[in-house]
């Protein structure tokens, strides 16, 4: 990536994330540090191996797209390739290792919890990170099949985590309803997934942006400067789910279980308060907090969101409302540690690796 690039997202990205420490209350989160002690640290150290998760998962799909790449030339003897296939650099392919892939990561979602909209951040920072080394085609392939993973197995965790509230919890008639209207949504949003992994989503997407008020000229313009480009990454994404299931399954299944894991992080923050507290009924907590969070994806790193459903789930579980105050706070300020940690990655990124 262009050093100009690179400083444009740090810069941005630090801006941001002063506007959001400035929202905090300084005592209150001392105080909650100082409460929970070595059990907030084991919270910062869970993450450095959730992020393990997040990357072996997109580190699979780059994997599967550079050996179909292969397969395919062996099968046609072509060893060209096309522009958009190269690295901007005109230099050979480079290997994409595990760990640079690992910081790439970090700093990513790092960008997607400091910008309004999520993906308007990391997204684009991953792509360009990625296309020096593999191209600008297969890095945008990769990368939306990572998010598109990434939010998929959220669907899947939250139709499962239903089904775990109904065996686990009592479930009376507004939460009976509640639950079916939230399956039904989740149902009908995994099969739309399965669809654009199947046929692929960008040209689909582009062609329905096309038709927006205000924007759809532009839009229109890009589709139709880009539609090739936009159908060889169709193609790319389509590739990984047809032709390579086991791929898609285990990257889908990493992600899946990373939501899982992740509850540890509540269960952790409630050992200090609760030391009954029940690991399914954490992650019937981060169900629920995660649902409503990104209801309100528009907001930067979700604020007031989090915290609202963290107090949602600690009274729909008959937890005191100070027990969800406690919990927001500190997963709200691991946030903030993993999104500087992130951020000062960015500038850690030498020219060759």
């Amino acid at each position: 990536m262009k050093k100009k690039y690179q400083n444009g997202f740090f810069i941005f990205g630090i801006a941001v994330l002063l506007i959001m420490i400035t929202q905090l209350d300084f005592a209150q989160v001392w105080a909650g540090v100082q409460r929970a002690g070595y059990w907030f640290l084991a919270v910062i150290v869970l993450w450095f191996f959730l992020y393990m998760f997040n990357t072996a998962a997109w580190y699979i799909i780059i994997r599967s797209q550079e050996e179909d790449r292969k397969a395919a030339k062996g099968d046609s003897g072509n060893t060209s390739e096309t522009s958009s296939d190269t690295p901007a650099n005109g230099d050979k392919r480079q290997t994409v290792s595990y760990w640079w892939l690992y910081k790439i990561t970090v700093s990513g979602f790092a960008l997607n919890y400091a910008t309004p909209g999520g993906l308007m951040g990391g997204e684009p920072y991953r792509i360009m990170s990625l296309a020096p080394k593999i191209g600008t085609e297969r890095a945008s392939s990769s990368v939306i099949l990572y998010a598109m993973t990434h939010i998929f197995s959220h669907f899947w965790f939250w139709l499962l985590s239903i089904v775990l509230y109904v065996l686990t919890q009592e479930v009376n008639m507004f939460m009976g309803g509640l639950l079916t209207a939230v399956g039904a949504f989740c149902v009908t949003a995994i099969w739309f997934f399965i669809k654009g992994y199947k046929k692929g989503i960008t040209v689909r997407c582009m062609s329905l942006v096309s038709h927006f008020p205000i924007i759809k000229r532009r839009a229109q313009h890009f589709f139709d400067s880009h539609r090739e480009q936009l159908a060889g990454i169709d193609s790319q994404m389509a590739a990984l789910h047809n032709q390579n299931p086991r791929t898609f399954v285990t990257a889908v299944g990493l992600e899946l279980a990373c939501r899982v894991v992740s509850a540890l992080e509540i269960f952790f923050i409630l050992l200090v308060i609760m030391p009954e507290a029940n690991f399914l009924q954490c992650i019937l907590i981060l169900a629920f907090t995660s649902l409503f969070a990104n209801m309100l994806f528009f907001l930067p790193l979700q604020l007031g969101g989090r915290e609202g459903g963290f107090l949602m789930s600690a009274k729909g579980l008959a937890m005191t409302a100070s027990s969800g105050i406690f919990v927001a706070l500190l997963v709200r300020l691991r946030e903030l540690i993993w999104t500087i940690i992130g951020l000062a990655l960015i500038k850690f990124d030498r020219k060759k690796h």
